[in-house]
């Protein structure tokens, strides 16, 4: 069965202060990860973590390669935003599984339903095919 976004998590995980790793977020400017991760952490209130290639710093936050990377002092991980295609995303949640993460939200475009069921089966909230930039207006944020 196809998953089907809840907006009581959606609403949730906007409202509930804690730490996003943000996997995709370069420090180009072009890309939709840049801005929205500034909503997240300048209008969410979120403590936010770049996951990149590279491991560069964005925003001033230190950048990491991998969710495995990210060291204990910055766990838990509340929410792993995905910003990676359809092909690579099942990866990064059994990664997000794996350190622990409580939710996983899969970015506008963004669709694995396997993977989304993995994560549900692990425990993790997940919302797909959703942007927190465009959803804030429904819970006044």
């Amino acid at each position: 069965m196809p998953h089907t976004n809840d907006p009581a998590v959606i609403e949730r995980l906007m409202r509930a202060k804690g730490r996003w790793a943000i996997v995709g977020l370069t420090t180009n400017e072009w890309r939709s990860a840049y801005d929205v991760s500034l909503f997240v952490r300048d209008k969410l209130g979120m403590d936010i973590i770049p996951v990149n290639l590279a491991g560069d710093t964005v925003h001033g936050e230190p950048g990491y390669r991998s969710l495995t990377d990210i060291p204990p002092e910055k766990q838990p991980i509340d929410v792993v935003d995905c910003f990676v295609n359809s092909q690579r995303v099942g990866a990064v949640i059994d990664e997000a599984i794996a350190v622990g993460a409580k939710a996983v939200w899969l970015q506008l475009g963004v669709i694995d339903e396997a993977a989304a069921e993995r994560a549900k089966a692990a425990g993790l909230d997940v919302v797909m095919n959703s942007c927190p930039a465009q959803q804030a207006w429904k819970y006044n944020l």
